[in-house]
């Protein structure tokens, strides 16, 4: 089974952090039949160096060049275009895929045919592979999905593989701040679309130390007030679900750093 793997990149990306994100990928047991690279606005030298050397050694990468930053969702929509396969894997480019990442995923599409996005538990790091500080959980079956959905997003974007016509049907990634991943999903299962969770950490997540204070803020939290009234009024939540979930995301959102450290590691975790 051929499939694409989409990544965007952009000038502020660590060229470290990049090259691991690459070679993770041509390290897969489960070997992708294109790497599509989206470069989001003008890049650094070193970003540019890093990419020119990796292309020349290996055709399977293809790169796409945006002439401004225009953020993620813009960069996927014009990658997808590009993808040549109906399955699509999303990577990004501070991550590290686990050797046997494909592999797994791809056994799902082969023995559901009906399931049309997969993901998977994520492991979160800080400063290197070793330093793990978390794991991100998720549901494994379709039915145990669509009921977290109307609690919290359901599916780990960096990890997940989707068969592209899906996502097209669904109308791609909409412009919605902090949520576009989030809006999709719900999209997709209000479709009627069946996803799948694999039981295990398939990929490496790159964090940093500052990860809670960048989630928290009023921008955040009315971001959340306006993603859960989307929600609501698309008939996906109740209006008694809405009310419950702003009153726990709010008050997360404009709790001290150390609260809401301590609701993510011990509530949102395991």
């Amino acid at each position: 089974m051929e499939f694409s793997v989409l990544m965007s990149v952009y000038c502020k990306e660590k060229v470290e952090a990049l090259e691991c994100a690459i070679v993770s990928l041509l390290c897969q047991t489960y070997q992708p039949s294109e790497i599509i690279i989206v470069e989001d606005g003008p890049l650094t030298s070193e970003l540019y160096n890093c990419l020119d050397e990796f292309e020349c050694k290996y055709p399977i990468i293809k790169r796409i060049k945006l002439s401004e930053n225009g953020g993620l969702g813009k960069a996927l929509n014009e990658g997808l275009k590009h993808c040549s396969h109906p399955i699509v894997a999303r990577m990004d480019s501070d991550d590290i895929a686990k050797p046997y990442r494909f592999e797994k995923q791809i056994v799902v599409f082969q023995k559901y045919p009906q399931v049309e996005v997969v993901s998977s538990w994520i492991d979160e790091f800080i400063d290197t592979p070793e330093n793990i500080i978390s794991t991100r959980k998720l549901p494994e079956y379709p039915y145990q999905i669509f009921n977290f959905g109307k609690k919290r997003c359901p599916i780990n974007h960096p990890a997940v593989m989707f068969k592209k016509e899906s996502i097209l049907f669904a109308g791609g990634y909409q412009h919605f701040p902090l949520f576009e991943d989030y809006y999709l999903w719900v999209r997709l299962l209000m479709n009627g679309a069946k996803f799948y969770n694999i039981q295990e950490s398939l990929l490496l997540f790159r964090t940093s130390r500052d990860m809670y204070k960048r989630r928290g803020g009023l921008k955040h939290a009315i971001n959340e007030i306006k993603f859960q009234r989307k929600i609501w009024k698309m008939g996906f939540i109740t209006p008694i679900q809405f009310i419950y979930n702003i009153s726990i995301r709010f008050v997360t959102r404009l709790a001290p750093n150390f609260i809401r450290a301590s609701i993510y590691q011990r509530l949102l975790r395991n």
